[in-house]
């Protein structure tokens, strides 16, 4: 049995508090077909393009953590993560659809579903509306949902035709952008709320907000399964 990579305790007990959408979102269909190489290629074409749109958008998302840091380390840290998505995480979705025959530009220009838009406007309107905090709570389920993902499939994947997917989000760059997010998340409560954070009324809004982003993380993947 595999064990979880240690994202610190915000973001565990925010897991925690998501129930069952957790393993939803972290084992669904989409996932097991990329461990065990059933996932229909068409299907995981479909899902980079949307998910190259969606990077475009968290990049956003993440810029605006930039804005609304508080302190030279969170600020670095954001920055770091934009770097990150810009610069890893895209590229690898451009680089596997450059192989199949799609374009960079074809990519960028790719319509946004509406499970997609949904996802994106919710993590932005955190970002507009919501203070540091609530803007982490929706971003962190992605950015540590996806070090789990790579990290259990990496020993448990039977197949290697997603291989390079599965390798970017096991290897060591992601895992520790996953670890520099969940201790600038317990930083972040901890200096603006307190060592008790997670006895405070707000506390229970920020997994509310942590929850939502889960459920739509579920759905991204839903909408994988049906180009």
């Amino acid at each position: 049995m595999s064990t979880r990579p240690d994202y610190g305790r915000a973001f565990s007990l925010m897991r925690a508090a998501s129930g069952d959408l957790w393993r939803d979102y972290t084992r669904h269909g989409f996932v097991e077909g990329m461990k065990d190489g059933t996932l229909p290629k068409e299907a995981f074409l479909h899902y980079l393009r949307q998910d190259y749109v969606f990077l475009v958008h968290f990049s956003r998302a993440w810029a605006l953590a930039v804005v609304k840091g508080e302190s030279h380390e969170e600020m670095m840290t954001a920055a770091a993560t934009v770097n990150a998505l810009v610069g890893e995480e895209m590229k690898l979705h451009i680089g596997i659809c450059a192989d199949l025959g799609i374009s960079e530009d074809a990519l960028f220009a790719t319509p946004e579903r509406p499970e997609n838009l949904a996802y994106t406007r919710f993590v932005l309107e955190a970002g507009f509306s919501g203070d540091f905090l609530s803007l982490l709570a929706a971003l962190a389920p992605c950015v540590m949902g996806y070090g789990e993902i790579g990290a259990r499939l990496s020993t448990e994947a039977t197949s290697e035709i997603y291989r390079d997917w599965i390798n970017t989000y096991s290897g060591e760059e992601y895992q520790g952008s996953c670890k520099a997010v969940g201790d600038l998340l317990d930083k972040a409560l901890v200096r603006r709320l307190g060592e008790d954070y997670d006895t405070l009324p707000v506390w229970q809004k920020l997994c509310e907000t942590f929850t939502m982003a889960t459920r739509l993380e579920v759905g991204f993947w839903q909408m994988g399964l049906t180009p």
